[in-house]
């Protein structure tokens, strides 16, 4: 749960400073009068979660399911279809994520 915890922490620190490292150079980010400041942390946010949530689910996905198939090696044809509709759908998470990231970057100027 240790290593968990400090790959969590690190991962959203680097979605965080991530966008500020973007901004570094315009003055008014500095001094705090750009509007648009919200939209680079949310699209670095966005992206960071799904991608880590999404990583989350993916690993759970696939160790269960090789787990089940180690227990019941004639079970493995059965297992496959869900196996990979599960996976799709987890990763099209991660696809809504990147497009809300991507979207909210648009609206950068």
């Amino acid at each position: 749960m240790r290593k968990f915890g400090s790959v969590l922490f690190w991962t959203l620190v680097a979605t965080v400073l991530t966008p500020l490292a973007a901004f570094a150079e315009d003055a008014t980010v500095a001094a705090g009068g750009d509007a648009f400041f919200g939209y680079a942390i949310g699209a670095g946010i966005a992206t960071g979660l799904a991608g880590l949530g999404c990583g989350i689910g993916q690993g759970l996905t696939a160790g269960n399911t090789t787990a089940g198939i180690a227990r019941n090696p004639g079970a493995a044809g059965v297992m496959n279809t869900p196996f990979i509709l599960g996976m799709v759908l987890i990763e099209s998470i991660a696809i809504y994520g990147l497009l809300i990231g991507l979207l909210l970057w648009g609206k950068l100027p």
